[in-house]
């Protein structure tokens, strides 16, 4: 007699299942989000079974345990480490996400090709060998060094029992799986893709890595809200999070931790994409000011911070009487309703009447920044184009605008003193009652307390 075949309906957007279809999810209050999945209870069991024969764990005394100080695995690419906090942690899993084309497996697989001392098995389940092949030879034609050609294995495989059998006989020092979302186990017999089979595949992966010490990263597909598809608890269960993130109209990508088990979550990865593959920005400052012999009105330098990284980032802003009666608000990389705020702040406080002009607000290079220590240099572009005077090429600002009009203290301010005066500013405004700003060679700091003192030093 077959065996009876068991189903249930999962909710596609947070994982909760029920006996039967339902509109709504009852959980997160998502529509259409239930998805029917069968569900082999009897392999399921077997597994379980299995593993828990295999393990068989007892409790051990924490003061018992052994230290296990292992060094990481360096890397040839030094923004991945930084950002990965010094390199790969053996036995960790790494869940990389980011929109379509944003260079997610370009990343990886010029990883895999460029650390010749680490074996890597490519894993692919979306693309064939022969389309692996032709991204290869395009990220090697203009590398400089030794290739990892020989050291790289590519294996095109969706099911997780038949990868464990290659892992174990390859024994790789680096597995890349392109992407979780292709997987699939004979545990469940759902599509791959779904909440169930997302979220088994990743707990094999897990158990497997941490019993073997091979270090894995995961590509993970995104929604059309931004998040990582699959149910949330994906991301509890790996170690190390990662968003690749950038504009396609810039050539600019960032590598931004969200979850970092073994390191900080404050590091950045900055990649400019070329022909050849991502390359490394080593000096992003340098890249994001250019070069400009004369400044027009409306472009000031904001000395930010992205992580523990100082970043000097051009502010450009256009102040014009509204033509058409309403006024308009945008902005690029920063938030509308921070700068209509900014903009209240103005008017409010200082007596600039900009309710009726449009105001548009952009911040060059397409980055995004979401620390408030940039209002002051936002405050200073929207006056400087609104007067149409230029403020001087060698000036930065540096500075959170409160409701009140005041200049409020940021942060890591003598990083961002030493990085304007190593790129050749004469004067930073910083907010008044900043500590631990020591003597600094080459640049006069500017301490204000409102934004009218600033506009008394750069307009008189």
């Amino acid at each position: 007699m077959a065996a009876k075949v068991h189903s249930k309906f999962v909710c596609q957007n947070c994982g909760s299942s029920y006996a039967q279809w339902l509109g709504q999810c009852g959980q997160c209050k998502s529509w259409n989000s239930l998805v029917e999945e069968v569900v082999d209870r009897s392999a399921e069991k077997r597994a379980t079974s299995q593993s828990v024969k295999s393990r068989n764990p007892k409790p051990v005394a924490i003061d018992q345990i052994p230290a296990q100080d292992g060094p990481r695995i360096a890397l040839n690419d030094r923004e991945l480490s930084r950002v990965l906090g010094g390199g790969l942690v053996p036995g960790s899993i790494t869940l990389l996400g980011g929109e379509p084309g944003i260079g997610k497996s370009t990343l990886l697989l010029q990883t895999a090709l460029r650390n010749p001392h680490l074996k890597t098995l490519y894993v692919s389940g979306e693309e064939s060998e022969h389309q692996v092949k032709m991204r290869a030879e395009r990220l090697q034609a203009d590398f400089k060094g030794k290739g990892n050609d020989a050291n790289c294995f590519v294996l095109t495989e969706t099911n997780t029992q038949n990868i464990f059998k290659h892992i174990e006989a390859l024994q790789p020092g680096l597995v890349v799986i392109d992407s979780v979302q292709t997987l699939h186990t004979a545990v469940l017999d759902a599509s791959p893709g779904s909440v169930g089979q997302v979220r088994e595949c990743t707990a094999e992966l897990m158990r497997f890595a941490k019993t073997t010490s091979v270090p894995m990263v995961l590509i993970g597909h995104i929604t059309k809200d931004g998040f990582i598809a699959g149910p949330k608890v994906l991301e509890h269960m790996v170690d190390c999070v990662l968003q690749f993130e950038g504009d396609r109209d810039h050539a600019y990508r960032l590598l931004r931790p969200l979850k970092n088990r073994f390191g900080s979550t404050n590091e950045l990865g900055i990649y400019e994409m070329q022909g050849s593959g991502l390359a490394e920005v080593e000096d992003p400052s340098q890249v994001l000011l250019g070069r400009r012999e004369e400044r027009p009105s409306g472009v000031v330098v904001a000395a930010t911070m992205e992580g523990m990284r100082p970043l000097l980032i051009e502010v450009q802003a256009l102040v014009s009487t509204a033509v058409y009666g309403t006024p308009q608000r945008s902005s690029t990389g920063f938030d509308l309703r921070r700068l209509n705020m900014l903009l209240a702040v103005m008017e409010k406080r200082c007596g600039f009447r900009l309710g009726q002009k449009d105001v548009f607000l952009n911040l060059a290079g397409g980055f995004r920044v979401e620390e408030p220590a940039i209002d002051l240099a936002v405050v200073c572009a929207i006056l400087s184009s609104n007067a149409d005077i230029a403020v001087p090429m060698d000036v930065c600002f540096a500075g959170e605008v409160g409701l009140t009009g005041e200049i409020r203290p940021v942060t890591r301010t003598e990083q961002r003193v030493a990085e304007s005066a190593k790129l050749g500013f004469a004067r930073i405004f910083v907010p008044r009652g900043t500590k631990g700003i020591g003597p600094s060679k080459g640049i006069e700091v500017v301490q204000v307390g409102r934004v009218d003192e600033v506009l008394s030093h750069l307009f008189g």
